[in-house]
């Protein structure tokens, strides 16, 4: 009898280590793998590459972690740079400054990136999620910022703990986002309920990043130290590839997650031909720049739900608005748990109380139907109603097939809703 011991995390990448021979007389023999360089190597790689890597993963997990390693190697050798910058500030090194002093600076730096992190997350917390790449790309062009105060700060003494302040608020809006949308980031890659291995493998190249740009940036510290314009130069240099870098990174994700502008994506190529685009597809029609920076970008993407106000507040709606909304709770939207009421190009989404994720995403599906069909000119209620009836559900189904998640519309929180009775038997509306 002959039995072989392999080694390794997937069926796919194991490497005998022995074989056991067991003969006639009952004697065992064991010959071990003399490749024990490849046993070692492989030890090693455990502790970067997740198990079953690359099936357990996204086809568009390698190329963003490649982008992702270089943008932090960049942004520690820069780190080395901003923060002898800073402590030449603070007056490490310099007989006239007093540890009190330094301390107090330290601590107002360290307190406003604090409450900034807070106030950060009260107000676009729901919103990081629903747009992952484009807060990705604002959390690390605002860490770019923060580092940039950190150098700017010795050339203004009089107002160093502004300066430093503006910069910890920017690196603590860094925190916040980037902690949130990696995570969303680490379940979109993990195929397999393997998000905590993902995420663990991930720490370990992030912390291996850190160490080889901590040790370049100590080295170009050094070279350049006492030289302004070397320093000045290399810092923007290493910020324009970070920024590059980043850009690179957020492109190379396929989210087969629905968001506002991905769903409008689908929906408008879907009424002209039909068909549903794939993530992929969708990925390189998106925009991962901040609105306010929308027009720089070359891409035409989809701007119909820009139109669309999701969780509109009742009680901000005209009189006659309301009528009118009343009246179609119980002529087009029976059976819905959402009302939609149009007006001067804007379908604004009221949802009831008891509507679930399943409902919140049919109710904008609906709006950029009516929406659409408000550029034709045509009677939008019944159209588009009809148009529900009709195509919804194959429309649900065709964007399963094609890879896209349907359980819910990410989107920002909807805080406002509204309960509504109708008694059909009378006819009338309350």
């Amino acid at each position: 009898m002959v039995i072989e011991e392999w080694n390794g995390t997937s069926s796919t990448k194991l490497t005998k280590t022995a074989t056991i021979t067991v003969n006639s007389h009952s004697s065992i023999s064991i010959q071990r793998s003399s490749n024990a360089l490849a046993h070692i190597s492989q030890r090693i790689l455990q502790a970067f590459i997740h198990e079953g890597f690359p099936s357990s993963v996204t086809p568009d997990y390698v190329p963003f972690q490649v982008w992702d390693s270089l943008q932090g190697l960049s942004t520690y050798v820069r780190m080395m740079l901003s923060t002898q910058a800073l402590l030449s500030a603070i007056g490490v090194g310099e007989k006239s400054a007093t540890v009190i002093g330094a301390t107090f600076q330290w601590f107002l730096r360290d307190l406003t990136g604090m409450l900034g992190g807070v106030l950060f997350t009260c107000y676009q917390g729901s919103n990081l999620d629903s747009n992952a790449k484009m807060w990705r790309l604002v959390a690390d062009l605002m860490n770019d910022l923060g580092m940039l105060m950190d150098l700017v700060s010795p050339l203004f003494p009089s107002a160093f703990v502004f300066i430093v302040c503006i910069g910890s608020l920017s690196r603590s809006f860094t925190g916040v986002a980037s902690g949130a949308t990696r995570a969303a980031l680490t379940q979109h890659f993990a195929l397999e309920n393997n998000a905590a291995d993902i995420a663990a493998k991930e720490g370990s190249q992030e912390t291996l990043a850190t160490m080889i740009g901590m040790a370049l940036g100590m080295l170009l510290a050094r070279i350049t130290i006492g030289h302004s314009f070397a320093i000045w130069i290399s810092f923007l240099s290493l910020t324009m590839f970070h920024m590059y870098a980043n850009y690179k990174a957020v492109c190379c994700l396929s989210l087969n997650t629905l968001n506002c502008e991905r769903c409008s994506i689908v929906l408008s190529h879907f009424l002209k031909t039909g068909q549903v685009l794939s993530p992929k597809q969708v990925s390189s029609m998106e925009h991962v720049l901040p609105l306010w920076m929308s027009s720089w970008s070359l891409k035409g993407g989809d701007s119909l739900y820009k139109q669309v106000h999701l969780g509109v507040r009742v009680s901000s709606l005209d009189s006659l608005a309301m009528v009118n909304l009343l009246q179609s709770a119980g002529s087009h939207y029976k059976k819905e748990k959402y009302l939609l009421q149009q007006k001067r190009g804007i379908v604004r989404i009221i949802t009831h109380k008891d509507s679930t994720a399943a409902d919140i995403l049919q109710s904008f599906i609906h709006a950029l139907v009516m929406a659409k069909l408000g550029d034709q000119d045509r009677s939008m209620s019944s159209e588009s109603q009809s148009w529900m009836d009709k195509h919804y559900e194959v429309f649900v189904l065709k964007l399963q097939s094609s890879g896209w998640k349907t359980e819910r519309l990410l989107s920002s929180s909807v805080v406002w809703r509204a309960n509504w009775l109708v008694d059909y038997s009378d006819d009338k509306h309350d």
